[in-house]
């Protein structure tokens, strides 16, 4: 059928790459396309394995456009030093900042690592502030991010300057994380109902819930040895 690409014959399979590289980048350069721009730098991450190329086209296209996906990608590679960028904690911030804020498909992994930066005070000049924190964890969980869920949970067990110790929000954020499949989640949920701290006493819920975590823990374990198979 014509159109179709023989991915047994190199040649082909290299001008077919080499024509989608031709294409993001009209799309990008010619069009002025967020999109094009953001299917470009994947292609010269994924395909090209050009990292300082990405870098610009991702910084272009997160300053200029404000692309959330970019943005994400962009505050990853300031973390790692990536694409012949300074390492900097604190642009990364607000590169997560600005795709959180931008409600892409990374917005919410991106506000959990604003959460995680503000949590352990690496991108900030006063050190942790655990106000930000919860703010953007709590974007995230509300997005249905389960590791956000639980650092709730874990902040409101510790307590912190700002932010008091809260064991029902503990709990109610430790059962939102297991509701979620996290394994720690229901772990620390079942010892609150199992030590009665922040919930009135519940053996019952408390074995329910060390059940989940068992049955959470073999599931990722599956997973991890069909993974290696």
């Amino acid at each position: 059928m014509a159109g179709l690409i023989n991915f047994e014959d190199e040649k082909e399979v290299k001008q077919f790459l080499d024509n989608l590289g031709v294409e993001y980048s009209y799309q990008c350069h010619r069009e002025k396309d967020p999109e094009g721009c953001q299917r470009l730098a994947d292609y010269l991450e994924g395909v090209k394995k050009n990292y300082e190329a990405t870098a610009q086209i991702l910084k272009h296209n997160c300053e200029t456009h404000g692309h959330g996906e970019s943005c994400y990608k962009l505050g990853a590679y300031y973390v790692a030093g990536k694409g012949g960028l300074t390492p900097c904690l604190k642009t990364a911030y607000s590169c997560f900042q600005q795709s959180c804020k931008a409600d892409g498909k990374k917005s919410v992994d991106a506000c959990h690592n604003v959460g995680l930066l503000a949590h352990d005070g690496r991108a900030m000049d006063n050190g942790p502030d655990a106000g930000a924190a919860r703010e953007y964890y709590e974007k995230a969980c509300a997005g249905g991010f389960a590791p956000s869920c639980f650092n709730l949970s874990a902040l409101f067990i510790k307590g912190s300057p700002g932010q008091e110790k809260n064991m029902p929000l503990a709990l109610q954020y430790a059962m939102r994380a297991c509701e979620l499949g996290h394994v720690w989640g229901c772990s620390n949920a079942s010892r609150m109902y199992k030590l009665g701290d922040g919930t009135p006493k519940d053996d019952q819920k408390a074995e329910d819930l060390k059940n989940r975590a068992k049955e959470l823990h073999g599931q990722q374990n599956e997973r991890q040895l069909k993974f290696g198979e």
